[in-house]
């Protein structure tokens, strides 16, 4: 189904015409029922093997930034919808990747070591701590041992693309036996608002939807099965 097709579909569902339920109401709607799907979908697929992404955006998400000499700390809420983070890369002062290893506020307590003497010298960041709405390298960038320009790679999971238009021929970015979730879920915001009496119906028909959608997201990675194998051992 095209984003229109939704829209269609929502209007005949709430018995409405596109001068009572707007394409602009629709817009906030219909991407609102997006976010949270979306959000269900990462939640059972970013443990997994086969990460989803809206097949909408026309790269993969990674994002850089400039390194800054001296300056641990670097926002990301500048991302579009940062929603789970996978990795992270330093460039050195050659070009070089360097994978850089995930460690916790309590991993460093743990050592017994303050933060003010933890990695306290500037050089060639190892590790990165994810806080609030960013990521703290350690140690900070020296500019003799880094590359500045572009040289951190974050590599993130993020939400669906925000629809803009509620006339675009875009395709939805999920499977698309589940599309019409995105109308029923708009429908039954719809309902609520105006006391409909099938606004049950279609809060019934709404979780069906989203139950059967995100339960063949989490088994859709038939080719890595598990395989049992004999194990031989010699007690002689």
């Amino acid at each position: 189904m095209t984003v229109a097709d939704i829209a269609t579909l929502t209007r005949l569902l709430t018995g409405t015409t596109s001068n009572e339920y707007t394409n602009a109401q629709l817009l906030i709607t219909v991407n609102a029922a997006q976010e949270r799907i979306s959000g269900r979908i990462l939640t059972e697929t970013s443990g997994g093997k086969w990460k989803w992404g809206d097949i909408n955006y026309t790269a993969l998400p990674t994002y850089t930034q400039n390194l800054v000499a001296g300056t641990s700390f670097y926002a990301i809420d500048a991302l579009t919808g940062p929603l789970v983070i996978l990795g992270a890369e330093v460039l050195d002062n050659d070009g070089n990747g360097h994978i850089l290893k995930p460690i916790t506020l309590e991993d460093i307590h743990r050592q017994g070591i303050a933060l003010s003497d933890y990695l306290s010298t500037n050089g060639l960041p190892i590790e990165y701590e994810k806080r609030e709405h960013g990521v703290i390298l350690r140690p900070a960038p020296a500019a003799a041992n880094v590359t500045l320009t572009a040289g951190l790679t974050i590599f993130f999971l993020r939400g669906m693309s925000a629809i803009t238009d509620m006339t675009s021929t875009t395709a939805i970015g999920f499977p698309l036996p589940w599309h019409d979730y995105l109308a029923y879920a708009a429908a039954h915001t719809w309902a609520v608002a105006k006391e409909l009496s099938n606004v049950n119906i279609l809060k019934i028909e709404m979780i069906e939807k989203e139950r059967d959608l995100l339960k063949f997201i989490s088994i859709r990675n038939q080719d890595d099965r598990p395989i049992m194998t004999n194990k031989f051992e010699n007690y002689f």
